[in-house]
Formats: C-alpha cells, structure tokens, sequence
C-alpha cells in the first residue's frame, strides 16, 4: 500500500488540517509572496500598483512576514531536534522494533515498512492478525514483563540481530473513574504504556548509542496533554510517555554523546480502532476522528524520513488547543477539562488481557478480548 501524498485530500475528508496545509503552501508560502512584494516594491509597474492597492500591499507584507516566521520557525525545529546532524539510513540493513504491531495502527504500519523490503520484529501478546510478510518476525511478550521483554529483546538480537528502531507504539485503556480502578487496571496501564518504553530503550539503546545511529519513536496521545474523566490513569501514563521522550532527548545528546539517534514524539487524537470505540468523534473540523492508516503512514512517513521530530494528529486541533492549555489560566483550564466528560459517554473500546492480569483480582474468568494493543489517542 502506497503511502498518500500531503497534496491528496486526507481521509478524513476536509478539515482545519487541510484548510492549513493549503494556506502555508500558498498564501503563507515565502516563495510565492516574496516575489510579489519585491515587484511591488522595485519594479515601476509594482508600484504603481501598490499605491493604488495600498490595503492589498500591506497585507501581502503581513503574510509574507507570517509565512517567513512560520517557515524559519519549522526549519529551526528540524536543526535543533536533530542536534544539528544528517544521517543516512540504509532500509536493507535496518532492524525495525515494532510494539503492538499485530493488529490496529501498529499493523500497518509493520506492513508499510514489510512492503518496502524492511526487517520488522513486532512484540505483542496477542498473534498476528495478518500473514506476516517475508521481512516480519513475531515475538510473543508480555509488555508488562520486564523478564519477559529482556527475553524477547536477546531472542530478537539472535535471530535477527541489533535493532537501530524502535516503535514504542503498543497501548491500554481501562477507561475508568479514578476510584473504580483496581491496582491490577493501573499496573497494567502504566505497565505497558510508560514502563515498557524504559525496559526496551536499555534493551535496545545501547547498540544505537554505540553506533550513533538509530531512532526512537513514542507512540503517545494527544491526552498527555489535556486530562478527561474516566481517563485519568491513561492520561497520566501518557503523560509519562511524553516525558520520556523529552528527557530521553536530552540524555542522549547531553550524557550519552549519540546526536545521530533519533527521537520521535506522536502526539494522535482519537483514532478509530476496537481500542477507543465509542468515543466522541469531535466536531468533524478541527477535532476529528482519525483513521487508523493516517497515523501509520504519518509514523512510517517520519521513520523512512530518518529524522527526528514531533508528529501532531489532528495538527491544528494539537498544537492550538490540546498543547497550550496548560498556559491558559487556571480558571479556563478547569473549566475546559470539567467540560469534557462527555468524551467517555458512548464508550464500549477493548483492551488485550494480559497473562500476567489471569489470576488476579478475578481475572480467572475474565474473557480473553482480542482487541486493540495499540493506543489511540
């Protein structure tokens, strides 16, 4: 399957996402503008012009300014993320480490990366869901097992060899007011959600850093920065997520010295998996719900690129409204997070049982649901 292109109309259909992308490759676009204000400033012909439209001028200066801004803005981001270094990346020696890889959002993105000839070892508890490619090795692992990922890593180190990727991309939700939370519910969530990306970063980091080459991509949510009822411990383990990421970072340029490997935060809205069914879906414009192959191919997208970065799913509705809350005042913070209770209304999303869960607090009888392993939100 062919990843989309940015210029084709998104699957969700036409959104403020789309409505952006339109406005910074033209109006906002320096290389459009500037021309324009150049003529209207040096040619004879563009002055004229300008001083009979002198409304119309001012404002192509303002755009160009804004879009000048914006694109020097981007470009420092992308320098600064990546420690000011370039890298190469050979795909055919490549190892690929992909968590909750068989089935939801993780399984297509192991098959975009299959596709393309590349090696991919997927960690889950549950089997695959789909004929593994060629290139596509399962390995069975309980994420919140720290013995039983640091098996899997020295099985995958044997037969495949040293990973240079890591998607942290596998999830949980229990989707529960704070007090109905069992200690097994919140052992499992920050289990698999936070804890595994420590136990497989020191399973796999140290070859990365020895080499000076490799990635890391956190798989977190939108909710690590904005809080709801009924999902405070998913919040907050995402929320670990994220700090994971940004302190990980910092480590590895600052203590390790290894500015080449990489880190990669996805920060996705609800996305339409078995994991979050039932979720409200937004207003369909600037908060939307997202398919599942938008966000793999966004992840495969940015891993194939080599480069490190932030992904924000649904962009517009991430970076005006989800990230910048916590700089609101406190009485517009609470207010807007009491207002989101009806998020969880219409609920009815599925999670993996773990085998560590079977045998605790009643889970003997509990049924074994496959479903998502994948988080999405």
């Amino acid at each position: 399957m062919p990843i989309r292109s940015d210029w084709r109309l998104q699957r969700e259909g036409f959104t403020a996402d789309t409505l952006g992308r339109i406005l910074k490759r033209t109006v906002l676009n320096p290389v459009l503008t500037l021309p324009l204000v150049l003529l209207a400033r040096y040619s004879q012909r563009g002055r004229h012009l300008a001083s009979y439209h002198e409304t119309i001028y001012k404002r192509l200066r303002s755009v160009l300014v804004l879009g000048l801004f914006l694109h020097v803005s981007d470009a420092l981001d992308r320098l600064v993320v990546n420690n000011w270094t370039s890298d190469k990346y050979d795909w055919s020696k490549e190892i690929v480490v992909v968590t909750g890889g068989s089935d939801g959002i993780g399984k297509i993105i192991v098959q975009l990366l299959a596709e393309r000839g590349i090696k991919v070892a997927v960690l889950d508890i549950q089997p695959l869901t789909y004929e593994a490619p060629p290139t596509v090795s399962f390995f069975s692992c309980d994420l919140t097992s720290p013995t039983a990922i640091n098996k899997s890593a020295n099985l995958i180190r044997t037969t495949l060899g040293s990973p240079t990727i890591l998607i942290n991309n596998a999830g949980l939700t229990r989707s529960k007011p704070l007090l109905s939370l069992t200690p097994t519910d919140l052992r499992l969530t920050f289990g698999v959600n936070t804890l595994s990306h420590y136990h497989l970063a020191q399973q796999f980091l140290p070859y990365m850093i020895q080499s000076n080459h490799g990635m890391v991509v956190t798989i977190a949510s939108t909710a690590a920065y904005l809080t709801a009822p009924h999902m405070v411990d998913y919040a907050a383990s995402k929320a670990g997520a994220l700090a994971f990421h940004e302190g990980l970072a910092a480590e590895l340029y600052d203590v390790y010295h290894a500015p080449r490997v990489r880190t990669v935060l996805v920060a996705q809205g609800y996305t339409k998996t078995k994991l979050f069914e039932g979720f409200d879906p937004g207003d369909g414009f600037v908060t939307y719900a997202l398919e599942p192959a938008t966000v793999a191919e966004a992840v495969v997208r940015k891993v194939l690129s080599g480069k490190g970065g932030y992904v924000w799913l649904p962009e517009q509705s991430a970076k005006l409204l989800c990230v910048p809350v916590r700089g609101w005042p406190v009485w517009m913070q609470m207010g807007f997070r009491k207002g989101l209770g009806g998020l969880m209304k219409g609920f009815r999303g599925r999670a993996v049982v773990q085998p560590s869960e079977v045998g605790e607090e009643g889970g003997e009888g509990k049924e074994k649901v496959l479903g998502e392993s994948v988080a999405s939100i």
